[in-house]
């Protein structure tokens, strides 16, 4: 079977699973129904792309196919933005505060912590990617220790509003943020274009790249800080996933056997599509909202990780 019958059968997976959410048991009020249930499907398309894409982009820059790009603590500084807002102001604070204000904050300081990374990464002779995974590890554990201390101190109906963030949820998405996270995921993809050239020669190490006569430094650092601001954007938008994109970019390398990236990255889109508005259906219709899409979501990831460390060498 050719990557273009495959991609048809994803895209008409992800076309008939949206129908379904969308019209499914619509009833009369369809005039009050459709709107709501579109938005939802905008911030899943949304944050599903977001989130399949600066995956693949992650792995082929770190050669490493286990790796997401939380593990330099980007979705555990999002969780200390939050334990310090209730544990400073309350939760009140938390729930009340502009979305607009709330989103600009968690983007933005992410965005700059991912920039400072970054920035030791490349000042240095002699400091490869590796150094940068491991900073983001000793920081994403600094992150973690901090916002367990605060949440066991502060009182526990706050901490009930507080866990609400700690996962995904596409149920109480707001609205006006979409706009504003289309804008910004529509110029990451613009910007994108100009160094898509170079992820199948990137894909094959520095050395290699670098004697292809890629500006790696430069494509390396630019694609970082486009995976941080995705990865920023989908966790502002809906709350940290984390095993979304190990588990759509490894099912898209397996489905489509190959290394183009052309065909990789709209692959995982759309397998991502597929298993965030399927999963938001089975939450919906079977569970009837009695637990989330991102803890299902998780455990599922969580058992696939687990089954490709068994399986051997993930790396190529």
């Amino acid at each position: 079977m050719g990557n273009a019958v495959k991609m048809g059968i994803l895209g008409a997976a992800a076309i008939t699973l949206i129908l379904l959410f969308l019209f499914i048991d619509i009833g009369p009020h369809w005039d009050y129904v459709l709107p709501r249930r579109g938005k939802k499907i905008l911030a899943i398309v949304l944050t599903g792309s977001a989130i399949a894409f600066s995956t693949v982009i992650f792995q082929t820059i770190t050669n490493n196919r286990i790796l997401t790009p939380s593990i330099i603590g980007l979705d555990a500084l999002y969780m200390l933005i939050q334990t310090v807002i209730v544990f400073t102001a309350g939760s009140t604070t938390l729930v009340m505060m502009n979305k607009n204000l709330h989103f600009a904050i968690s983007v933005g300081l992410m965005v700059l912590f991912a920039g400072v990374l970054y920035k030791i990464l490349f000042r240095g002779e002699g400091r490869n990617l590796y150094f940068l995974l491991l900073i983001g590890i000793i920081f994403g554990t600094f992150f973690s220790s901090i916002s367990s201390f605060m949440q066991m101190i502060i009182d526990p109906n706050e901490f009930l509003v507080l866990q609400n963030r700690m996962f995904a949820s596409f149920n109480n998405v707001n609205t006006d943020l979409l706009m504003i996270s289309g804008i910004v995921l529509l110029a990451i993809a613009v910007y994108f274009v100009r160094f898509a050239k170079y992820l199948d020669a990137i894909s094959l190490g520095r050395d290699h790249a670098v004697n292809l006569g890629i500006p790696y430094d430069l494509v390396v650092k630019r694609m970082l800080m486009m995976v941080a601001v995705l990865v920023s954007v989908s966790t502002a938008l809906v709350g940290p996933i984390t095993f979304l994109g190990l588990l759509v970019a490894n099912v898209a390398y397996q489905y489509h056997g190959t290394h183009k990236h052309k065909i990789l990255i709209p692959g995982a889109i759309l397998i991502s599509i597929v298993a965030l508005v399927g999963g938001q259906l089975i939450v919906e219709r079977v569970f009837t909202f009695s637990t989330t899409l991102s803890v299902i979501i998780n455990f599922i990831g969580g058992v696939y990780f687990i089954y490709l460390l068994l399986k051997g060498n993930p790396s190529k």
